[in-house]
């Protein structure tokens, strides 16, 4: 069984600790990282690599979009939540119809403020037959730690049964594979163990490789397919390694990770979305299942409900500019053609995959609608922009319809 695969951390109020006083941690895999030549940084409290080598975040990113890379993401929370009341305690925190999934699927979700229908974070969350399992964001490890461990105590002293449980990354690891030929090369190591073809886009399954208990869920943070592999940290370096040995595999850093997640519309939490901001101007309403709009028991229901009825002040939206000229970035405002303040840019990148700029922006929803010609105020020029449907790329999940 999955709880049984490593040493993990109960859920208590001891556990919590002072992130941000303390030191950038290191994965399981930061040595192999020096060893390929990663260039280190601290991210979310973690020292991970921007990208290895010379080989820069433009070729990695190609490389991600045509073959096949592995990244390193093991700095996310990976939480385990068990109990014959779990789902009822998770579905009190967050505002998917977990109730409503199928056994062994996943679905993006949102914690929400109770006062103010604000992101607390974004996570995937997983049915499984016995247990939830769920990975959030490095960067709110301590948050959400706490909320969990809050709200757990609550429940238990109402006579409800949960459990919530830990992984720390020195316990177990997670590792990315995305690209067009990551079945084929998860496949080449999966053997008999998992047939790919039957693993679907937001759907897990325990395997093995080389006689190695791993949990595959087909998902991603590129647009490509690709998987993540949760895996005891005492055997990443060995998956590790049997990844890169296959043709057309390289390692891939954060800041290729960045650039393909913007490319696929794909939020970054702390740039595109944070507390104060909502699902609806955040265009996440669709993280919100029909019954608990219906029901509005989820944190913040009444608040978010009625900014969907009356509709949002701004939205976000995607921006593209041509021509050679530098990319908006984030903080970067946006004014309309007469040089009103409309909105102000997110994150933003120089789009390998095609050769203009991307950005996204919280623009006043007037002027939300694509093909809305706009400016951003770049280093004190005003570049034109304009507004554009996203993902800025196809993307390529794997749904196994042809």
């Amino acid at each position: 069984m999955w709880k049984r695969l490593t040493k993990v951390y109960r859920c208590s109020s001891s556990l919590i600790k002072n992130f941000s006083s303390e030191p950038p941690r290191k994965t399981s895999l930061f040595d192999f990282h020096i060893q390929n030549k990663g260039k280190m940084v601290n991210f979310g409290g973690f020292l991970l690599p921007v990208h290895y080598g010379s080989e820069n975040i433009s070729l990695s990113h190609l490389h991600t979009r045509k073959k096949c890379s592995v990244f390193d993401v093991s700095h996310m929370l990976q939480t385990e939540v068990t109990g014959k009341d779990r789902i009822k305690f998770y579905e009190s925190l967050c505002t998917t119809d977990i109730a409503g999934m199928k056994d062994n699927t996943s679905a993006l979700s949102l914690f929400t403020d109770e006062a103010t229908g604000g992101i607390l974070d974004d996570l995937i969350v997983t049915k499984c037959e016995d247990h939830l399992y769920i990975v959030s964001n490095a960067s709110r490890r301590k948050h959400d730690m706490e909320l969990m461990i809050k709200r757990q105590e609550e429940m238990k002293k109402d006579g409800y049964d949960v459990n919530t449980r830990f992984y720390e990354p020195e316990e177990l690891s997670l590792i990315a594979v995305q690209g067009p030929q990551s079945a084929r090369v998860l496949q080449t190591l999966l053997g008999n163990s998992l047939n790919l073809n039957e693993v679907l886009f937001m759907t897990t399954k325990m395997a093995t490789i080389n006689g190695i208990n791993v949990r595959i869920t087909r998902c991603g943070y590129t647009g490509e397919d690709g998987f993540e592999i949760s895996v005891s940290s005492e055997n990443i370096v060995k998956i590790t390694n049997l990844l890169l040995k296959q043709p057309d595999v390289k390692l891939a850093g954060l800041g290729a990770r960045d650039t393909l997640r913007l490319e696929a519309g794909l939020c970054l939490y702390g740039n595109d979305i944070d507390k104060t901001t909502s699902p609806v101007s955040a265009m996440l309403m669709w993280t919100i299942g029909k019954r608990r709009r219906e029901q509005l028991d989820f944190p913040g229901a009444t608040k978010i409900m009625e900014e969907f009825k009356q509709g949002p002040k701004k939205k976000r939206v995607g921006l593209i500019s041509t021509g050679r000229i530098p990319p908006a970035r984030q903080g970067c405002l946006v004014h309309d053609l007469q040089g009103n303040l409309v909105g102000k840019i997110t994150s933003g990148c120089p789009s390998p995959s095609l050769n203009s700029n991307v950005a996204m922006a919280y623009v006043n929803t007037e002027f939300s609608k694509p093909n809305t010609p706009l400016t951003a105020t770049v280093r004190g020029l005003e570049v034109p922009v304009k507004v554009s449907k996203m993902p800025f790329v196809k993307t390529n999940y794997y749904t196994g319809k042809s």
